[in-house]
């Protein structure tokens, strides 16, 4: 994670994208939300990665992020995916 500048985390829905991000030592901060286009995208990496900078998405998996995931690699940043069906050691202690 070192040459990262900055880490952005998505809720993907099929009309809207929810955005927080944040620098490399900051705290995270919502962004807002945009929508679901390929334009719009780019447009929020335009914004939101310094020029010449790597950064670190993630969304939860589900059906309408395998585009977001495309165009996010095919930019050269890295996208990671992650379940929500993760199982923690907290939620698998059967009282």
């Amino acid at each position: 994670m070192k040459n990262f500048s900055t880490f952005i985390g998505m809720d993907v829905h099929k009309e809207t994208i929810a955005v927080a991000t944040a620098g490399k030592h900051g705290s995270p901060r919502y962004y807002g939300e945009i929508a679901n286009t390929a334009e719009a995208l780019t447009k929020l990496v335009k914004k939101v990665v310094p020029s010449r900078s790597k950064a670190v998405f993630c969304y939860e998996a589900g059906p309408c992020g395998y585009g977001v995931h495309r165009q996010i690699t095919d930019m050269g940043h890295r996208c990671d995916v992650r379940s929500s069906l993760i199982d923690t050691e907290e939620s698998l202690e059967v009282e």
